[in-house]
């Protein structure tokens, strides 16, 4: 059943654990649980128990769905369900994550921007209920097979933390003063930004010809072709002087501001847009791979940008101030020995990213199989 036994926040003891939807990650994992104080929460709440399963019902197409292992309150867009006597909790939520339940919950949501599940269109789901035996058997060998593939995601998630670990060890923690203070400007042969105004227009796009690159490319702080746009050759001789060279270190300027990655070696004919800052490196000073990762991690960049904190929101960026940005320049030595490093480390990620999608889709193809009463 919905369970929605209200608590008013005067009701509320000094030390609830208390979860709201931000404290759910899609597909479950709950995230950052902390006590709260009596009067903290301004608003009524849902009581839940280690026996609920916490429904998110605010877009849930994220499937914000998860088991508590402890007593709480949380928010109202959140639904506890208690499971009957003949209906296993862990059979119930690996049913309810299947991709075809959440496609299913979301067809059934209502409003436009804020979808939502009314508990009554919950309530209404039809379940396949096999013997509690057989829930629990078909249960145990999801529960197996999900936890083998969340052991995988958090040695990836470790994995994307080591590039960060190893620019920390060899250019923070240790950080020499006898490594000359520059600026960005003082290590670059050439930094631009791409045409503006009339210079280069929508319309001029065509569908084949000369690559021109923008803050798709360099997003994720890793170069990827995304949306492909061109100009044509005779455009392209005008616009010369924004090639892109093999190397370049790309950084964007409008919309997420502060993202960068590297142009790699072997990138066709290209221009850069206006909403990217492009620079090129006078190499025998500076590698891009250390460029990149000073810009992304290192703390007082990310002060001089009136940044807090890695991976938060850049208030503003133009080229000016990327220009001005000082920073020690270690040894190339030093640099090309991180550099390399960097490229293993990213290499295994690519590996281990290929073996999360496989695990994910074996783990999808299995969760439809149980539930066709399909495994012996």
């Amino acid at each position: 059943m919905i369970d929605r036994t209200g608590v008013a926040p005067s009701d509320i003891a000094d030390g609830t654990l208390y979860v709201g939807l931000e404290h759910i990650e899609s597909g479950g994992r709950l995230l950052d649980i902390k006590p709260v104080a009596n009067g903290d929460l301004a608003s009524s709440k849902f009581r839940f128990t280690p026996k609920h399963v916490l429904y998110g019902k605010l877009r849930p197409y994220l499937a914000k769905i998860a088991t508590p292992d402890f007593s709480g309150v949380c928010s109202t867009d959140i639904l506890p369900i208690m499971p009957g006597a003949r209906l296993d909790r862990s059979y119930l939520t690996h049913f309810l994550r299947q991709p075809s339940m959440v496609d299913y919950a979301t067809s059934r949501s209502e409003g436009a921007n804020l979808p939502r599940l009314s508990p009554k269109a919950l309530a209404e789901f039809e379940i396949p209920l096999p013997p509690l035996d057989e829930q629990r058997r078909i249960a145990a060998i999801l529960d197996q097979a999900d936890a083998l593939r969340r052991a995988r995601n958090r040695a990836t998630e470790l994995l994307d933390n080591l590039s960060v670990s190893l620019f920390y060890e060899a250019f923070v923690l240790g950080e020499r003063s006898t490594w000359p203070m520059v600026s960005v400007d003082d290590i670059a042969t050439d930094i631009r930004t791409g045409p503006f105004g009339s210079q280069l227009l929508h319309s001029e796009f065509v569908d084949d010809g000369v690559a021109v690159l923008g803050i798709d490319n360099a997003v994720t702080n890793e170069f990827a072709w995304d949306r492909r746009r061109f100009i044509t050759p005779e455009k392209y001789q005008k616009l010369r002087r924004f090639t892109v060279r093999p190397g370049d270190v790309l950084i964007t300027i409008m919309g997420t501001c502060g993202r960068c990655a590297v142009v790699p070696e072997d990138i066709p004919t290209a221009i850069n847009t206006k909403h990217l800052c492009c620079i090129t490196l006078d190499r025998s000073k500076a590698l891009p791979g250390f460029l990149q990762a000073a810009f992304l991690n290192h703390p007082d960049i990310l002060k001089q940008l009136g940044v807090q904190a890695k991976g938060a929101v850049m208030p503003g960026l133009n080229m000016g101030i990327i220009k001005s940005l000082s920073l020690r320049l270690p040894p190339l030595d030093i640099q090309s020995d991180f550099v390399g490093k960097l490229a293993a480390a990213k290499e295994l990620q690519s590996i281990f990213r290929r073996s999360d999608e496989a695990l994910a889709g074996l783990f999808a193809s299995l969760r439809q199989r149980a539930f066709r009463r399909e495994l012996s």
